[in-house]
Parts: structure tokens; C-alpha cells; sequence
């Protein structure tokens, strides 16, 4: 009997503990945020959406995140190869200079980890261990360049031993991709992306 109390509080502590922050953002600056531009011109130049093959990108990763959430493993494999196949279709010729950097310094190792997810459709572990690393290469895309649409970055503290992780989303309301379907609404929103 101790035992099944002490499970039931272990569990309401976890439950409490990944509901707490669904209703506000997180409006703390975080060091690993980058700084606004200088000018306003400069920002106007980094908030312009270049072309609509970057939209492939980010529509392939917000898939993938959604077929996670839903514990979908070939779902987010299928995500997976059609972002490779919009890296292979992206014009940078839009970009500006700093633009074309981050784009560049991302580039291999995003396609990297969405050919791995695209690779093993049935090991939804290994998904979501790439998607954690492609995930921060996504929010730089999305910061430097835009993703066409508001996106919300999102944060789930219990992921991987509670060392904790970030995704982006479309939505508010949270669906989180790293605990699926055991724990859906686990996580925070960070910052908005417009």
C-alpha cells in the first residue's frame, strides 16, 4: 500500500510539475538568445521571408513535431525526407550576408539529422534524440530568416532525464513531441517567433 501512495505522489508531482508553465510564456532573456540588431534596417533585412522554399523547411520540421507528438515514427521519417528534399530545393541567392551564414553554418548538420529521422521510422527513440539537435538548428533558421508564419518556441523540462529540451511549434497549446502521447501537454512557451 506505502508503495502504490508513493507512486501516485511521484506521479502528481510530475503532472504538476509539466503544467505549470502552459498558460504563460517564458519571458526571461536567456544568454543563448541572440541580440537584436543594431539597426532597423539591418532587422528588416533579417526578418525578410527570402522565398517560400524556406516555408518547405519549416513545414517538413513542424510535420515532423507533430508526428512525434502523436508517437508517429514513420509519420516523422516521411517529415524527415521531405525536409532533405526542401535543403536540396533552397535558393539562398535572397539572402542577406548574415542571413546566408546562419543558413550555411545550420545546412549540414539539420539535413543530417532529418535523414537520420527519415532512416528509422521505427526507432522513434533515435527520432526524437536527432530531433532534439535539429530543433536548435530550426530555431536559428526561424530567427534569422523567418518561418513565414508565428512560431512559438517551446520547452520541455522533463525530456531526457530532465535535462530538458526545446522545439518549435505553430500553436500555442502545447504537443509535445520528445513525450508523445504518454504526457502531451508537458512544456512551456518559451518565445514567439514572428
Amino acid at each position: 500500500m506505502k508503495y502504490i501512495i508513493l507512486i501516485a505522489a511521484i506521479t502528481f508531482t510530475f503532472l504538476i510539475a509539466c503544467n505549470s508553465g502552459n498558460k504563460q510564456p517564458n519571458t526571461t532573456n536567456d544568454a543563448a538568445q541572440p541580440t537584436p540588431a543594431s539597426n532597423s534596417a539591418e532587422q528588416q533585412a533579417i526578418n525578410t521571408k527570402p522565398s517560400s522554399s524556406v516555408n518547405g523547411i519549416i513545414n517538413g520540421y513542424l510535420d515532423m513535431k507533430n508526428a512525434l507528438a502523436n508517437d508517429d515514427g514513420n509519420g516523422a521519417a516521411t517529415a524527415g525526407n521531405t525536409m532533405v528534399e526542401a535543403f536540396e530545393k533552397f535558393d539562398k541567392s535572397a539572402l542577406t550576408t548574415k542571413q546566408k551564414a546562419t543558413y550555411e553554418d545550420i545546412e549540414d548538420d539539420a539535413r543530417e539529422h532529418a535523414e537520420h529521422i527519415g532512416k528509422n521510422g521505427s526507432n522513434i527513440k533515435h527520432q526524437r534524440e536527432h530531433f532534439d539537435m535539429l530543433s536548435k538548428d530550426i530555431y536559428q533558421l526561424a530567427k534569422t530568416i523567418g518561418g513565414g508564419v508565428t512560431l512559438y518556441y517551446d520547452h520541455c523540462l522533463m525530456y531526457n532525464n530532465n535535462k530538458g529540451a526545446d522545439w518549435i511549434s505553430e500553436t500555442k497549446e502545447i504537443a509535445n513531441p520528445y513525450l508523445g502521447k504518454s504526457m502531451p501537454t508537458c512544456g512551456s512557451v518559451k518565445e514567439e517567433l514572428k
